[in-house]
């Protein structure tokens, strides 16, 4: 049960508000995270108390994470959408 409620409140703080971020961010969570070594859930746990410009910045590959964490999981999102 406190699994199934932290869960929401992920799937929650992943709704950015910003369309770019969330059609990213959203899918992965619910259809990539549950399936993720736990390393890369902490990872995802850090990515979402990141700043959106951040994330936005990342996400649009116009700059790079300085952490090698947070440059990982944003790879992981990236080639979710971007295989190959």
């Amino acid at each position: 049960m406190e699994n199934d409620i932290e869960y929401k409140r992920l799937i929650w703080h992943s709704r950015r508000g910003m369309l770019e971020l969330d059609v990213l961010m959203l899918p992965f969570v619910k259809e990539v995270y549950p399936s993720l070594p736990e390393e890369d859930q902490a990872r995802y746990r850090q990515l979402i108390e990141c700043e959106d410009n951040d994330l936005f910045a990342w996400f649009m590959q116009r700059s790079r994470p300085e952490d090698p964490e947070l440059a990982r999981i944003i790879d992981l999102i990236l080639q979710r959408v971007q295989p190959g």
